[in-house]
């Protein structure tokens, strides 16, 4: 797992990886399912995620019993229960690494640093344990990049990464920044798992800059609940909707922009009308109604049911 830290190390901030972390919940969905009606145990078995309690770690714990219990509590939050992790410490850049094989036992390798900065310890495992979680499932991105972000989703999506974003830290003296998420973009993911779950992760931030970033990551959340053509959506982006579906109706090229998260419309091949495609709220995966005033959608995905006025 990277690592940004250091006096002055810039952390990058704001959505810039937001289509792929919108991909990566929905390729969650799709392999875990929203009920585990595939053999899975699906999304709503990871309703619990570690508690502080779980997570603390600290001067008095024997080091290697105590990182062992930590990684045993982050391998439950995950729903791995016949995984071992064997931690150990040694100088090296990263913050934590994994070696992924078959199986049970899974060796972790975590930076020298935490033998004595042990707060952030189960922060740097969640990662790696979510690494474990997405082998065991056979579900990867083809880039580097985008596997790793898939993996910070992962983790952060299913009930261990909001230690990743508390143990984001930015002030005259430290910046510190684990995994490759923003931490608005790790808010964001947050409280989408909020909305699912009912579960509001903000009195466990003990770092006050991740809390601010949990409230922005939030408030971009929220928005794609208020997005066109759900009913939700304000007054001037249901004009800005009316006046695209007019041009759609006439044959122009009806829509909210290239942007992946944008409504589109089109033509029904069967020649049952318009329709209008956008993300569901939940899951991202996009959803295909027909143009009729108001409605009720169901996403067959996550099967959510949104009340939409197209």
């Amino acid at each position: 797992m990277a690592e940004n830290g250091g006096p002055g190390g810039p952390i990058e901030h704001g959505f810039p990886h937001l289509a792929t972390v919108r991909a990566s919940i929905t390729a969650l969905f799709r392999r875990l399912s929203a009920d585990g009606t595939d053999g899975t145990e699906g999304i709503h078995a990871y309703g619990t995620s570690i508690t502080p309690a779980d997570a603390a770690f600290d001067a008095t714990d024997d080091l290697y019993l105590g990182a062992q219990r930590v990684a045993a509590a982050t391998v439950r939050a995950l729903r791995l229960p016949d995984a071992r992790m064997v931690v150990s410490f040694r100088a090296m850049e990263e913050a934590a690494t994994v070696e992924l094989a078959a199986g049970p036992e899974y060796f972790v390798e975590v930076n020298d640093r935490f033998r004595t900065h042990r707060r952030d310890l189960a922060a740097a495992l969640s990662h790696e344990v979510a690494h474990v979680l997405l082998h065991r499932l056979d579900l990867r991105f083809p880039g580097t990049a985008e596997n790793e972000i898939l993996t910070d989703t992962a983790a952060a999506y299913l009930g261990a990464g909001w230690l990743l974003l508390d143990a984001y830290r930015e002030d005259a003296l430290t910046h510190q920044h684990f995994g490759y998420l923003t931490p608005e973009e790790f808010g964001y993911v947050l409280a989408k798992r909020a909305a699912l779950f009912g579960e509001d992760p903000a009195p466990w931030f003990t770092s006050h800059r991740a809390y601010e970033a949990y409230v922005r990551g939030r408030a971009l959340a929220e928005r794609d609940h208020r997005r066109c053509p759900l009913a939700a959506a304000g007054p001037l982006a249901r004009r800005r909707y009316a006046r695209a579906r007019r041009t759609a109706a006439v044959g122009g090229a009806g829509g909210a922009g290239g942007d992946d998260s944008a409504y589109r419309f089109e033509q029904d091949g069967s020649g049952g009308g318009l329709r209008v495609s956008f993300p569901c709220p939940v899951c991202a995966q996009r959803l295909r109604v027909p143009v009729r005033g108001r409605l009720r959608a169901r996403c067959g995905l996550c099967h959510s049911v949104l009340d939409c006025l197209t």
